[in-house]
């Protein structure tokens, strides 16, 4: 069992021994010091594991403190620990990026919580992901070997990515177990399009969304009521990093979610120009010669998504404004992006992102990139 090393300091420090004995049962050794400078040296000797500290103690104050010991141990969590319920003391502690702040008098299990969230957090979150997948092992493979509509197949496909970012925050090595689930979902998923898209292809009502049904089952219908949309299609973009970027956005937005399937061959050149023009490739290309390039053609595949989109547009009579636009570096965006309050005035936007496909392709290639 690791023994992580504590440094307490504070002026009254007896009076605390209860809260020491407590910690040192529970397996941490306390070091105990009085005052900013004593603690100044000892963290100038030795490394801490985390370091919990009174904000008024005399000659140095614990701010003061705080902010040499962040220059000798930047790494080294500290917890203030205090009477201080001044407000711009603790502003000025968190603006130093202390670890938590405690208001005396304080209980032996908060200073147990907190020791366990900031210097056990990764283990006791690899342990307690490691146990709940193993409980839902189980569960997930009766799911795959049960799914049998398209609806069941999303949970499935849920269920694991939600289990591949939990195991990626953690050091289990329940990974390989994981992906041995995803390879028989995979199997199986193949069974079930094998099984269905024949039919899904002459029966469009009856199907799940696919590419072509994208604009008619969720754009047209917010257009219907009157709604602003903006249209962003990012280019080989996983539902998981989706699931990263959704937590970056959603103190900004209202989120909901739903899963489409593409059509076969699930390439750009074919799904998203299906997107786009709300059509089957070969009935683009049936319909319109003249905006389809063929396999074999050096020319782009995708060249031709604005007026795809203009065809699906007069295809059913609607009038909606709209604006289109791709963007294909990390630049580009910046020119875009000041253009937004203008592009407002349009019904629909549509912005694709291309870079994120392009890096995709380009890791293979690249040593730097695959490392990236």
């Amino acid at each position: 069992m690791t023994t992580y090393k504590l440094l307490w300091v504070d002026d009254e420090i007896e009076l605390l021994k209860a809260h020491i004995l407590f910690l040192e049962k529970k397996g941490y050794e306390v070091e105990t010091v009085t005052n900013g400078y004593d603690a100044l040296d000892r963290c100038a000797e030795e490394a801490f594991d985390l370091i919990l500290l009174d904000e008024n103690m005399p000659g140095l104050s614990g701010l003061e403190t705080l902010n040499r010991v962040k220059e000798l141990l930047p790494a080294t969590p500290v917890v203030m620990v205090t009477k201080s319920e001044e407000e711009h003391i603790m502003e000025q502690a968190i603006g130093a990026k202390i670890a938590d702040y405690l208001i005396k008098p304080v209980n032996p299990t908060q200073i147990l919580l907190t020791l366990k969230k900031n210097i056990q957090q990764k283990e006791i979150v690899t342990e307690h992901t490691q146990s709940n997948y193993q409980q839902d092992f189980s569960r997930l493979a009766m799911q795959i070997n049960d799914a049998s509509n398209i609806e069941q197949w999303k949970e499935v496909y849920k269920k694991l990515t939600y289990w591949e970012l939990q195991l990626s925050e953690t050091e289990s090595g329940m990974q390989e177990m994981l992906n041995m689930q995803r390879r028989e979902a995979n199997a199986e998923f193949a069974k079930f399009v094998r099984k269905n898209y024949i039919r899904w292809m002459e029966k469009p009502e009856e199907r799940p969304m696919m590419s072509p049904d994208i604009f008619k089952r969720a754009i047209f219908p917010l257009l219907d009521k009157g709604e602003k949309v903006f249209l962003i299609v990012i280019d080989n973009f996983r539902y998981d990093q989706w699931r990263v970027l959704l937590n970056e956005i959603a103190d900004a937005f209202t989120v909901e979610e739903n899963l489409y399937c593409s059509i076969l061959p699930t390439a750009t050149q074919y799904a998203r120009n299906a997107i786009f023009s709300g059509l089957m490739p070969n009935k683009i290309a049936q319909m319109f010669p003249a905006l389809w390039v063929d396999e074999d053609s050096e020319e782009g595949k995708n060249l031709n998504e604005e007026p795809l989109v203009r065809t699906q547009f007069e295809r059913y009579r609607r009038r909606n404004t709209f604006s289109y636009h791709k963007i294909n570096h990390s630049n580009a965006v910046e020119k875009f992006v000041p253009q937004i309050p203008q592009l407002q005035k349009n019904d629909l936007n549509v912005v694709v992102i291309n870079f994120i496909d392009m890096l995709s392709h380009a890791r293979t290639e690249s040593l730097m990139v695959r490392e990236l």
